[in-house]
């Protein structure tokens, strides 16, 4: 599936299609996926009931809004652990499909959110 071609105002990785099991994000095609406002980058993701805030130490470094957890084809909540180690750092996290989030992302860059993603594959 192809999105849109527009860049968002503020700039940024955005996500272009979804290639086989991954993302495409320009000429680049990504099985899982790390994005913050400036870059994206392949992931080797841990077990999703693993996740710890130490598997995104790009993505809380930036001190955005939120996370953006995409969780693999379907929505599965991440680690209570997670939630609480974000929000103790006042960081919100959003749980959804990786297609959802792939999709999220965009509208919320194109409204210039200061905002972080981690995408599983699409076949996890």
């Amino acid at each position: 599936m192809r999105m849109s071609e527009d860049s968002p105002p503020s700039g940024g990785p955005i996500v272009r299609a979804f290639a086989g099991t991954g993302f495409r994000v320009g000429e680049t095609a990504h099985r899982a996926l790390l994005m913050t406002v400036e870059a994206a980058t392949d992931w080797a993701p841990p077990a999703l009931g693993d996740l710890a805030i130490e598997h995104l130490p790009s993505l809380v470094a930036m001190q955005p809004e939120f996370i953006l957890i995409g969780t693999g084809a379907t929505l599965v909540r991440p680690p209570v652990a997670l939630v609480k180690a974000l929000e103790a750092r006042r960081i919100g996290i959003e749980a959804m499909d990786s297609r959802a989030a792939a999709r999220a992302w965009g509208v919320l860059r194109n409204e210039g959110r200061q905002i972080a993603a981690a995408l599983y594959p699409l076949d996890a």
